[in-house]
């Protein structure tokens, strides 16, 4: 995935009120752009360092731009933009990359399905037979390890989805949890107990139940992005 338009880079000056931020690009010019993203980017960000984002000409928009990408503290390209997690995860079902899913007759996005009003991510046929898909983005790295973690606060919505997910496994159907991980330099993926427990112990439930969990790690740059290659997943 090409961001187009091409990204611009700035500094952060602060972001607030979750989905604002204010930064300053090389030329001086100071903006407050949108920050597509719900977590508490932890570990993603701190005052002045770089980020990358895309401009809109949209006269109808309150806001100029978007934050897309940011280096971390650690050094890490991170995708802080949540939007473009089913995008990319499309891109590599329908490329073939996400092996364990690969030779599907029918893809589907936003399915609703399960009794707490769910929606999957993506719902994929074979043969006839539903297999259904929920996506997160991860993009919690620190400082000493190459293990990244999900989720960055607490998520009721994520623990939701995995017993929703699980229900569907207990009545044999497939169910997969997928974690897209924009995040560079990354080898591996574990829950956050620490920061949700109750999220982990969903996680555990749901594995125990049959739901898959497979991790994908990105490659990331200022020009495209892309998920390329599993992960392992430490549970």
């Amino acid at each position: 995935m090409r961001f187009e338009p091409a990204l611009e880079e700035a500094r952060l000056i602060k972001r607030y009120k979750r989905f604002l931020a204010d930064i300053e690009t090389a030329s001086g010019e100071r903006l407050t752009i949108h920050c597509p993203n719900t977590g508490s980017m932890l570990n993603c960000m701190s005052e002045g360092c770089r980020l990358w984002f895309s401009r809109s000409d949209d006269p109808k928009r309150k806001l100029p731009g978007t934050w897309e990408l940011v280096e971390t503290p650690q050094g890490r390209l991170a995708c802080v933009n949540t939007g473009r997690a089913n995008r990319l995860v499309e891109e590599a079902l329908l490329a073939g990359t996400v092996t364990e899913l690969a030779g599907f007759d029918e893809l589907r996005r936003e399915v609703a399905y399960g009794q707490e009003n769910s929606r999957a991510d993506f719902r994929l046929m074979y043969a006839g037979k539903p297999v259904y898909v929920e996506v997160k983005s991860v993009t919690l790295g620190f400082d000493d390890t190459t293990v990244a973690a999900f989720p960055d606060a607490v998520t009721q919505r994520g623990a939701k989805h995995l017993r929703e997910l699980a229900v569907l496994a207990r009545e044999g159907m497939r169910a997969v949890l997928l974690y897209a991980v924009n995040l560079s330099g990354i080898k591996a993926v574990r829950p956050a107990v620490e920061i949700d427990p109750a999220y982990a112990a969903a996680l555990a439930e749901a594995r125990n139940a049959g739901v898959e969990v497979l991790a994908y790690g990105a490659q990331i740059d200022t020009q495209e992005i892309w998920l390329e290659r599993p992960l392992q997943v430490l549970l």
